[in-house]
């Protein structure tokens, strides 16, 4: 038998990738492996799972089993890859050697992590799959007041999120304002008004210095001397794309897996899509462009070397109680921001130097214009 098509990864990259290239290709062996269940389930929905009030179970799309005889493909769950041998096309799970036609390497990002000081460490609780939504669903049973580290785009879909839910939410985050790598502060103002009007209190500026049980709680010492008595914590403070066995194997990595417009990297048979994977030097870790590559990979797999291109890609954020559509600026554009609106809706435009528009933030009822404004917004990566 000739050796298989290997992906590493069954979130929506891996999975993707492998529909795409079954469309082209039904025979060529197939392989894929997965550190966790192998369970099919789309990852944005893990932040609207307590608004919708539903379990892990219930945002299950596919069971492994399913995917495999839908892939006719093996998948191994509940396997870890401990290297990669590209001189030899192989890697390893333990002392098991895999060969491989082709390798492409979809395994995520992985959960940034602080040290905190204290005894309830434990009750700090990052949901980055599908295991992680199962582990605090369970503990939150019967739980009410969450304590959310991070006020980027997760930690604001959660708050909204667990707010729906019925919880009372605090959130800690050391920056002026919430999304501050994506958000002009007009509208970063609007969503978090919204989300105050939800009962959510905000400490902007401090980190959480310390956590410990007291009781049946938990008392959160922040780095300003104030204190939260909450339940239980979500840690959203980000993501690092995993690059350890890529760097292992002598891959360039950089933020992520150094990959070109083909998705290839600097080892030949070896590609890499989604979340870790830096693709001519962009690392995003939204849907869009995953499914961007999935495509283009597919046909690069199958003998048609396709390169990946990005058109505009804004993003939604899953934030009902505001509605917010962000396209942050390209990479190195200069341009001034304009803002008309007030209150919950606000239109942030940035416009480049002869006012062609290079970046918008939406929010409430001016995402309506987000499809006029899309066509014309540059490509990202052309």
């Amino acid at each position: 038998m000739s050796a298989p098509l290997v992906i590493i990864g069954t979130g929506l990259a891996g999975y993707n990738l492998a529909r795409e290239w079954r469309k082209l290709d039904s025979e060529t062996p197939l392989l894929l492996i997965s550190a966790d269940d192998g369970r099919s389930y789309s990852k944005p929905m893990l932040s609207t799972g307590f608004g919708k009030d539903k379990d892990a179970d219930a945002l299950v799309m596919a069971e492994p089993g399913a995917m495999a005889d839908q892939l006719k493909a093996e998948i191994r769950t509940h396997t870890r890859v401990t290297g990669i041998d590209p001189g030899h096309k192989r890697l390893w799970i333990g002392e098991e050697a895999v060969p491989y036609r082709d390798l492409v390497l979809a395994w995520g990002a992985e959960t940034l992590r602080v040290p905190v000081a204290g005894n309830a460490q434990d009750a700090i609780f990052p949901i980055n799959d599908l295991e992680d939504y199962a582990r605090f669903r369970s503990a939150a049973a019967g739980k009410r007041r969450v304590l959310i580290l991070g006020a980027g785009l997760i930690g604001c879909e959660f708050a909204n999120d667990l707010s729906l839910g019925g919880f009372q939410v605090s959130l800690v985050a050391p920056c002026e304002q919430v999304m501050p790598a994506l958000l002009h502060p007009a509208a970063a103002g609007a969503v978090q008004a919204g989300l105050e009007s939800l009962g959510v209190n905000f400490h902007l500026g401090p980190t959480l210095a310390s956590l410990d049980r007291v009781g049946d709680g938990l008392d959160a010492h922040l780095s300003d001397g104030s204190r939260i008595t909450c339940d239980l914590v979500v840690s959203a403070i980000g993501l690092r794309p995993r690059t350890d066995l890529a760097a292992a194997a002598g891959l360039q990595i950089n933020r992520g897996v150094m990959v070109d417009r083909q998705l290839r990297t600097s080892h030949a048979n070896i590609y890499a899509l989604g979340d870790c994977a830096e693709v001519d030097g962009l690392n995003l870790l939204y849907v869009m462009p995953l499914m961007s590559c999935a495509r283009a990979l597919a046909q690069t797999l199958n003998g048609t070397p396709t390169a990946v291109s990005y058109g505009p890609m804004p993003v939604t954020v899953k934030t009902p109680v505001c509605p917010l559509v962000v396209s942050p600026p390209p990479r190195g554009s200069q341009g001034e921001w304009q803002v008309e609106g007030s209150g919950a809706d606000i239109k942030a435009l940035c416009l480049g130097p002869g006012g062609e528009l290079l970046g918008y933030a939406l929010t409430g009822s001016a995402v309506q214009e987000k499809l006029a404004l899309n066509r014309q917004l540059p490509a990202l990566l052309a």
